[in-house]
């Protein structure tokens, strides 16, 4: 039988998002609502007298406190150790557990599931893409999912701003000029670099963290928004962005900026390749905060090298970490951060609240704040 602690815990949880929310507006809605029924313990006639705890599995072991003290007031916390994130261990201590808080990009799939065993009830993780996750295996045994974006749209889209800004106006180019003692500005062209003003911006992918990008744009008077995306986003938002839905080769051909804003996915996967950069203009500049798979990278270094594009900004590679002998670290035209778009302390918190009451919610039956299906 278990013992299920946890309303207490979720109406905390309730209060906690609710004044997080105040700050923003109220932005995340519905996913501050706090359980709508109270858990319920359920008797069993061979067992009646013991009681069982719920155990989440917390595969970090640097998971903010807060999502900590909030899963612990109910439940038994099974805490990974290693760093970085360790699979062996994971293993070693997933059987048994009733949910699972994945705080690593460690593939959550089939034998993570059959060494936990039949008892598991819940799990999320503490990302917004959900890539290495095996969805389709959760889904056949109807374990639910939740995930964490929206919450770090903001903080991408700031990092966004700042990878398009650095790449349009030569920034890594301009220090490596004052390291080398190589300035040459007696030349009126010297370290010319692309105007954002006026210009027209694209988006593959227009979800919460392009739209989060769009707004911090208008101040730019940027021209014009395009996006690529499955289904076209709420004519509301289109007026409200000036954004228009075109196909995949016209946002490549118009765009000055073209931001990878998508998930990765069998058809996103290696789509920016040796045949879409030579379709985009040679001012272009391309940013990605998405995943680093969406771009072939060795394309991305002859695009670069050859100046059949302008520049790029990218916060996102394949592999992660980048090898420091990698040949795009080369590259003068090419502004490289460490997959750190959601690296606040505000951020990485609020990921993992969220993530914490996505478990607990999963575990009493109640609907997941942010479920990912």
């Amino acid at each position: 039988m278990l013992k299920l602690n946890l309303f207490i815990s979720l109406l905390i949880f309730g209060s906690l998002i609710a004044v997080n929310d105040a700050a923003r507006g109220s932005r995340r809605g519905k996913m501050t609502e706090a359980p709508s029924t109270t858990p319920k313990v359920e008797s069993s006639e061979e067992n009646s007298s013991e009681e069982e705890t719920f155990k989440i599995l917390v595969t970090h072991p640097e998971v903010p406190q807060e999502a900590l003290d909030l899963m612990s007031r109910g439940c038994k916390l099974i805490m990974c150790e290693s760093l970085p994130p360790n699979r062996t261990e994971i293993l070693q201590k997933a059987k048994g557990v009733h949910g699972m808080f994945w705080g690593s990009h460690i593939p959550l799939d089939k034998e993570v599931l059959d060494v936990a065993g039949p008892q598991l009830k819940s799990i999320s993780t503490m990302s917004a893409g959900i890539d290495y996750v095996d969805v389709e295996e959760l889904k056949k045994r109807k374990i639910p999912l939740g995930h964490t974006p929206i919450v770090l749209s903001d903080a991408v889209a700031d990092l966004a701003m700042g990878l398009m800004l650095s790449a349009a106006r030569r920034f890594h180019e301009g220090r490596t000029k004052i390291d080398s003692s190589t300035w040459e500005n007696y030349h009126i062209e010297w370290m010319w670099g692309q105007d954002v003003r006026d210009s027209t911006v694209g988006f593959f992918g227009f979800g919460s963290i392009g739209q989060a990008i769009a707004k911090r744009l208008k101040g730019f008077d940027i021209e014009r928004v395009l996006y690529t995306t499955r289904r076209p986003i709420d004519k509301k938002l289109e007026k409200q962005f000036n954004a228009q839905k075109v196909e995949f080769h016209e946002l490549l051909g118009q765009s000055d900026f073209l931001f990878i804003a998508a998930p990765l996915t069998p058809e996103t996967e290696g789509i920016f390749n040796s045949t879409a950069f030579p379709k985009m203009k040679k001012t272009a500049v391309l940013i990605n905060i998405a995943r680093g798979p969406i771009v072939n990278q060795d394309d991305l270094y002859t695009a670069l090298k050859t100046n059949q594009i302008f520049s790029a900004g990218i916060d996102v590679m394949n592999p992660e970490p980048l090898p420091a002998n990698d040949k795009l670290l080369t590259l003068p035209n090419i502004v490289i951060t460490p997959h750190i778009g959601s690296a606040t302390k505000r951020t990485r918190t609020d990921m993992a609240t969220i993530a914490a009451h996505n478990v607990l919610r999963g575990l009493v039956g109640e609907p997941m704040l942010s479920p990912a299906y």
